[in-house]
């Protein structure tokens, strides 16, 4: 028995579709091999269950010999108990294959996605990355499942050949020209299909990503009344993949049709050649009740094989896709030589804008722009799009240190930070090692808390929706300080709360983040009032620091943007 899932899924080799399934293979060629040989006894047992009912009609009926008739009852039987317990195991070393490539896969995408980080949305869409998940998964579980049957199917036609060989080489020799002979003729139905199947996969990608768009900023659509112009959006793009779908369900009808043609016309010249050889003695009655066995055990091999070609390029499809994602590399990469560790309580600079936070302090970083003290508090963290060297911890660049010591010594928590669905005292600490009602209680989130039921045991809805946009805030920033990492950069903490709370926080944050550093970007009057220092930024460069109070009464241009006051003219000769 395999456990899933895996303890570590390995390094997958997704340089083409191919080598991917090839890999996928082989990292469970155990279960496939034992499947093969269940799927080998099952379908043989199947394939000589003709010969031995064609010899207990000639050698028992015919003969009037009852012990011999006996004798291959109790053959059949016990090939009938083989075939019930081979097929037995086909099927338990069949699913296995399924879920071991499942779920090889979802945890490679998985640790692709987490070794990406914020890369990932950039680079690839949310879409992909469901459509994985959604439908991708099955088509690579399946492949690896049709392979039992597929080998049993290849042995029990050569077996088949052989008893027909023996009996009458025309016979023989129409089959093993005849089965290759309609394979090709399905050929050419596999390439359109696999470009098809392709384009089909990348719209339902596309549609998943737009569903996830509208889904996400509902409650924004319906405020500004948008809602109408995505719904005939979202019905353009479903149709356009439901067109796509059925031009590839065309050619799957197509072929569907011909896996039950082909094999009957086959068939059907194979039950014909068997009765004329019958009518002129050249086999025996046994021998023509078994070519009708053989007949009709025939559309098995034929349509397995069949059905694994499919298969198989649905597959190759969604491979690819996989390997797209797999194959992306984050913005950020260790460096060759790290550097050594800056100490503890190092101070962090930013050399393009001219930012120094001290060690052990709270520092406030007010901008016209949000997005621009955002940008800025993603490079402090490593986690911008375009790295350089400019921002040091102490004397060294956060390019030169380790990836992992970057993101445990810095943490940024953004606006756009969500909670995953699951048990709500594992989505706030993700350590699953610390207490949480001090960060709940920093972040003004007990009353929360007390109004749940179930209280952390409460689970939590997909990206936390069933919490306000207020609560939600909350509860990401209580999250962010169960962290309790050295350096804490906070984006706009405290945007979808009321005045009260927010005072609540900014009290109780410098009292629980006490000699430890943190960096707020914000323009609340509440929370530049409880910081050590602010940094005034503007087009890019800091050109003010000092306390709020002060800034207030010697810059003008800082006091407009956090009081929203007209800004002064200034006159210029």
């Amino acid at each position: 028995m395999r456990l899933l899932p895996l303890d570590h899924p390995g390094q997958a080799d997704h340089r083409s579709p191919g080598r991917f399934l090839w890999w996928l293979a082989r990292g469970q060629w155990r279960t496939l091999v034992m499947a093969m040989l269940f799927g080998i006894i099952w379908m043989s047992s199947q394939a000589v269950m003709p010969a031995v009912i064609g010899l207990a009609i000639d050698r028992g009926v015919a003969a009037k010999d009852g012990g011999e008739l006996v004798k291959y009852a109790v053959i059949m039987f016990l090939i009938g108990l083989l075939q019930a317990g081979s097929g037995i195991m086909r099927h338990r070393f069949a699913v296995t294959n399924w879920l071991t490539a499942a779920y090889s896969t979802v945890q490679l995408v998985a640790r692709q996605t987490v070794h990406l980080g914020g890369t990932l949305p950039r680079k690839v869409s949310t879409g992909e990355v469901v459509a994985i998940g959604t439908s991708d998964l099955s088509h690579l579980g399946q492949v690896m499942d049709v392979s039992a049957r597929f080998a049993g199917a290849v042995v029990s036609f050569l077996l088949v050949s052989v008893i027909l060989l023996q009996t009458s080489v025309t016979l023989g020799l129409v089959v093993l020209v005849g089965v290759p002979t309609l394979m090709l003729l399905v050929g050419p139905l596999l390439s359109p299909l696999q470009t098809r199947s392709a384009r089909q996969r990348h719209l339902m990608g596309e549609l998943s990503n737009t569903a996830s768009d509208i889904v996400g900023g509902l409650r924004v659509l319906r405020g500004i009344g948008g809602e109408e112009v995505f719904h005939e959006r979202y019905k353009r793009e479903s149709q356009t993949t439901r067109r796509a779908g059925v031009e590839v369900a065309k050619l799957q009808s197509m072929l569907d049709a011909l896996q039950v043609f082909l094999p009957g016309l086959f068939v059907v010249v194979v039950v014909w050649l068997g009765a004329r050889y019958a009518v002129n003695g050249r086999i025996t009655p046994g021998e023509l009740v078994a070519f009708y066995g053989y007949s009709a055990f025939l559309m098995i091999p034929l349509r397995t094989a069949t059905e694994y070609a499919n298969k198989f390029i649905r597959a190759k499809v969604s491979a690819r896709r996989v390997c797209h994602v797999l194959a992306l590399t984050p913005d950020v990469t260790d460096p060759a030589n790290p550097a050594p560790s800056p100490p503890l309580g190092a101070a962090l600079h930013d050399a393009r804008t001219g930012l120094y936070v001290r060690p052990g302090s709270i520092t406030a970083i007010v901008s016209e722009q949000p997005d621009e003290s955002a940008a800025l508090a993603d490079r402090l963290g490593l986690c911008a799009a375009e790295i350089d060297d400019d921002v040091t911890f102490g004397d060294v660049p956060l390019t030169a240190l380790l990836r992992e010591e970057v993101r445990r010594r810095i943490v940024v928590s953004d606006t756009a930070a969500v909670l995953f669905s699951g048990r709500l005292a594992d989505r706030l600490d993700v350590t699953g090692a610390r207490s949480v009602d001090s960060a709940l209680d920093t972040a003004s989130a007990a009353d929360i808390l007390e109004a749940l039921p179930e209280g952390l045991e409460t689970i939590v809805a997909e990206r936390g929706r069933s919490f306000s946009g207020g609560q939600r805030q909350r509860l990401v920033l209580a999250r962010a300080l169960v962290v309790d990492p050295e350096i804490l950069v906070l984006v706009e903490p405290t945007s979808a709360v009321d005045a009260h709370t927010e005072a609540r926080i900014a009290t109780r944050l410098r009292d629980h983040r006490a000699g430890r550093t943190t960096v707020v970007t914000t323009s609340s009057p509440l929370m530049l009032d409880a910081v050590d220092e602010v940094a005034f930024l503007r087009e890019g460069r800091i050109v003010a620091t000092g306390r709020h109070g002060d800034l207030l009464d010697t810059d003008p241009t800082y006091r407009a943007v956090v009081t929203r006051e007209s800004a002064p003219v200034v006159a210029v000769r």
